[in-house]
């Protein structure tokens, strides 16, 4: 299919040189139809955001690659499988890209974890907190799904990405002060959100 780890080589130029004017839902569609240069062009809109979640997640510059490059395997897999009413493509992307991350951080775990299977058994306080943190996480990504979408889309990439409001401001194409409203408008609904859930923390 063409597709080789660096999605730029793919095409053998940069792709965003005759596709850039397309919208994301666009090259989605291209990419259903095996086209390498609308894939290149995703990685290259949406890699640096990509490499940076997986960073956070997994603190290691060769899995957070690999995470990436599976996650943008999986994008050419299922682009056809995306729909434009559940959310922006980006965020679809991103998913996917979080998601294959923590899938590498459970098999890590898991490969350095079983020689000591025998030697160590957990006392159940790392499982208890471990559950405990994973329930904030599904109270904060609930909280977030109910968010107006412009509102998540700059809070997840601010967050996930590690892009500054001038960032979002260039990259969304929105003025400096619109992309500060939304944020400021979006945490403070989420912090409105994650109080009624009963999580008695700051919004991230």
């Amino acid at each position: 299919m063409g597709v080789v780890s660096d999605f730029r080589e793919a095409t053998g130029t940069r792709a965003g040189s005759k596709l850039a004017h397309l919208s994301d839902e666009a090259l989605l569609a291209l990419a259903s139809r095996s086209d390498d240069a609308a894939l290149g062009e995703l990685y290259d809109r949406y890699g640096r955001i990509a490499y940076g979640l997986a960073l956070r997640v997994l603190r290691d510059r060769a899995l957070a690659e690999d995470a990436v490059q599976e996650a943008f395997l999986a994008v050419w897999r299922s682009a056809g499988s995306f729909l434009a009413e559940q959310g922006k493509p980006s965020t679809w992307i991103l998913t996917l890209v979080h998601r294959r991350a923590v899938d590498i951080v459970r098999r890590e775990e898991r490969r350095r974890g079983e020689p000591l299977d025998e030697l160590a058994q957990p006392t159940g306080e790392a499982t208890d907190e471990e559950a405990w943190l994973r329930a904030q996480r599904q109270v904060v990504q609930e909280a977030l799904r109910k968010l107006p979408a412009d509102q998540r889309e700059a809070l997840e990439l601010a967050y996930y990405g590690g892009f500054t409001q001038s960032e979002l401001a260039e990259r969304l194409g929105q003025p400096l002060g619109t992309i500060k409203s939304r944020m400021f408008t979006g945490l403070k609904r989420l912090r409105e959100l994650l109080a009624e859930s009963g999580l008695d923390v700051d919004a991230p």
